[in-house]
């Protein structure tokens, strides 16, 4: 009896040790200030095929859904997440409630929102993080905490007071400021002087250089720039609850562009495009604090003039706004300025690309048209894709008459996996004797998701003030093909001393070619490449690193018989900076992907004829098939005098003809060809059988 007595007694002490654990249990995980939900970090995807290599090949799951417990929320709270990699619309749903969606970017950043009061239960509780696309989306998320304060709250700890200036004038500067912890992942902050600010997750913009930042507790490095020009400074700083920190940087512009206006062709506003997330406000900041100096703002088929904007920002003085149009076709999309806000806007209802010269013209002439993204497929049409283009040779399978005189060769917004496909395409393009200024674009619709300016053209202009430039003069040479593209790189070639992008060099003994590869300290470049005609003859390597120069080299050419066009094409590593992320191709063609950095001169032109004009390898081209009345034999011998982008013309214009390049008689022509000569005929037989497949 007494020991009966006592194993009740010792199971009465045991349940009530069990009871008071799992209360004090409770009690840690719902009434401390902070609660961890799940400190790991899960894979999801929500369809096929894996979006990117770099994640797992087989994934388990499509969505997250943890079960916790809780208490009822009597008044706001926050939930936390780090997530990486987000392309989608991820829903996070709270007991059936969804409270907001993961940020829409591909950087790896911790994000918040909002628990409303009363969404908690007393007891279990279900969050649910799932995506309803059908798109393949590979996402990294977790290390989910719930914060028992208001938002504003938890972002104002402590406040950190930001001052930017210019290291060389002494003066206050627009910048961007990157803000990440101490695991080198953006963090989100707050203001509550947010007037002159543009703020998302880990980045904020500056209108003034200038900015008072609301940070939570913890380890953080900031950094800060502007732009491509500008080198970065940085601080790591320590921040306790109830900090008031001040902290001065200083950046200097470390890449000389005097003499070049720094352009993007290609910006959106969330305000008028009605998708990304920049208001014309915030645009007009980012534009600043990238150093963008002549901006085309060209929202989709309307006229936006941002210079009211530019002034009620206050930072009307660092660029010059221009007027355009991204006339959005189901025929591809074309980027035309200057335009006036007064004039009527372009019908984007268009038959094929006949309609679209035609009503671009029909509406007063714009001064430039740019094919843009010419490889992604819009509402079912690919401008340049394979099934209907012949890059090689710049020839489409139909008749139809190419509307513009530019085309993005960069879109950093909208990358390709092979960066140099788009170079190629408009190689083939001025081969084909369309004279197209190549340019760099952003295509940015955000303010921090696709940066403004990363991808960017250089156009020879005065550059001295910055909120004057002369349009018209900048326009005009942009036109002539005055320009260098940017993404990161900038290439500057001179030939013969004297001639630069969009000249053509006089006859001479010899060309002597100097090229020059710039860059910030924050960037390496490890080659360099010269191009005839698109077909690479040169290259080196490039070990030297630091601010500004990174290479310089002369190359010494024979002068040719027959005109020819140079392009220098610098290239580097795209190591991950957190302060000038690229993002990944919008439409990748393989699951591997290695980011780089580019920059290229536009095209000189060398008149080897001796005829003072641009003659391209098209009109070499024609000369020979019409002297040789179609006899295949002649015209072997004839290319053999020539190089392969003339082979491809001739190629590609027998093609048109209904010739059968596979016939055993031009197979047999051949065999007396060059191998140049054979091997542009195999390229383009290539493309067709890709074509009619």
């Amino acid at each position: 009896m007494i020991n009966l007595i006592q194993f009740v007694a010792d199971m009465k002490t045991y349940q009530f040790i069990i009871c008071l654990s799992t209360c004090v249990s409770s009690f840690v995980l719902c009434y401390g200030q902070q609660q961890t939900i799940d400190a790991s970090m899960h894979h999801l995807r929500n369809g096929q095929p894996r979006e990117w290599s770099t994640f797992p090949a087989d994934a388990k799951d499509k969505e997250l859904s943890l079960h916790f417990l809780s208490h009822v929320n009597e008044s706001d709270y926050t939930i936390s997440f780090r997530q990486y990699d987000v392309k989608l619309d991820w829903r996070v749903t709270l007991n059936g409630r969804q409270i907001g969606t993961l940020v829409t970017d591909e950087q790896d950043l911790i994000a918040y929102l909002i628990v409303p009061r009363g969404t908690l239960h007393e007891g279990e509780n279900d969050l649910l993080i799932k995506c309803n696309e059908s798109i393949p989306d590979d996402i990294r998320i977790g290390e989910i905490r719930i914060d028992h304060r208001p938002l504003k709250e938890v972002l104002s700890d402590a406040s950190v007071g930001i001052q930017i200036f210019d290291s060389k004038t002494g003066n206050s500067m627009p910048a961007r400021i990157t803000i990440v912890n101490k695991d080198g992942i953006l963090q989100t902050v707050s203001s509550s002087f947010a007037e002159h600010l543009a703020i998302r997750p880990g980045v904020v913009y500056t209108a003034t250089g200038n900015a008072s930042l609301n940070f939570p507790a913890g380890a953080y490095k900031i950094y800060v720039g502007r732009g491509f020009e500008y080198g970065i400074d940085s601080a790591e700083v320590l921040i306790k609850a109830g900090d008031n920190l001040e902290k001065i940087f200083r950046i200097k512009q470390e890449v000389s562009t005097d003499g070049w206006v720094s352009c993007d062709t290609h910006i959106h506003t969330f305000t008028h495009s009605k998708h990304g997330d920049a208001t014309a406000a915030e645009r007009a900041i980012t534009l600043a604090g990238e150093g963008i100096e002549l901006p085309v703002l060209t929202d989709h088929n309307i006229h936006v003039d941002l210079l009211p904007t530019a002034q009620a920002t206050g930072v009307a003085k660092y660029f010059t706004p221009v007027v355009g149009d991204e006339l959005t076709t189901k025929f591809g999309h074309f980027n035309i300025f200057e335009v006036s806000t007064s004039a009527r806007v372009i019908d984007h209802n268009v038959r094929d690309w006949n309609d679209v010269s035609q009503k671009i013209q029909a509406s007063g002439k714009p001064k430039v048209i740019i094919l843009n993204h010419a490889r992604d497929v819009h509402q079912g049409f690919r401008p340049f894709g394979p099934e209907r283009h012949l890059s090689s040779a710049g020839v489409s399978k139909d008749d139809w008459l190419f509307p513009a005189n530019a085309m993005e060769v960069i879109n950093s917004g909208s990358q390709q996996t092979n960066f140099m496909n788009l170079y190629d395409d408009w190689f083939g393009m001025l081969n084909h004797g369309i004279h197209l200024t190549p340019v760099g674009s952003s295509d940015s619709h955000d303010v921090s998701r696709y940066i403004v300016g990363q991808g960017r053209t250089y156009i020879q202009a005065n550059d001295g003030d910055p909120g004057k430039i002369d349009v018209d003069g900048a326009i005009n040479n942009f036109r002539d093909g005055k320009v260098m593209v940017s993404l990161g790189l900038l290439t500057k070639m001179l030939v013969n001393n004297q001639y630069s992008a969009g000249d053509l060099v006089p006859s001479s003994d010899k060309l002597t070619v100097a090229v020059e590869v710039h860059g910030p300290g924050w960037v390496k470049a490890d080659r360099v490449s010269l191009f005839v005609n698109g077909e690479k003859i040169r290259e080196e390597k490039i070990g030297k690193s630091g601010a500004g120069l990174k290479w310089k080299g002369t190359w010494n050419l024979p002068m040719p018989k027959y005109d020819i066009f140079l392009v220098a094409i610098a290239e580097g590593p795209a190591d991950r900076m957190p302060y000038w992320p690229i993002a990944k191709p919008y439409q990748p063609s393989t699951a591997d992907w290695t980011p780089r950095l580019i920059g290229s001169t536009g095209a000189i032109w060398i008149d080897g004829d001796k005829n003072k004009r641009r003659d391209a390898a098209y009109d070499y081209a024609k000369a020979i098939v019409k002297s040789s009345a179609g006899d295949i034999h002649k015209i072997i011998r004839q290319l053999n005098e020539y190089d392969a982008a003339v082979a491809a013309q001739v190629a590609a214009l027998l093609w048109k003809s209904n010739v059968d390049l596979n016939s055993s008689e031009i197979k047999k022509a051949l065999t007396n060809a060059k191998a140049e000569i054979r091997n542009a005929f195999e390229k383009v037989m290539a493309e067709i059988k890709s074509l009619e497949n």
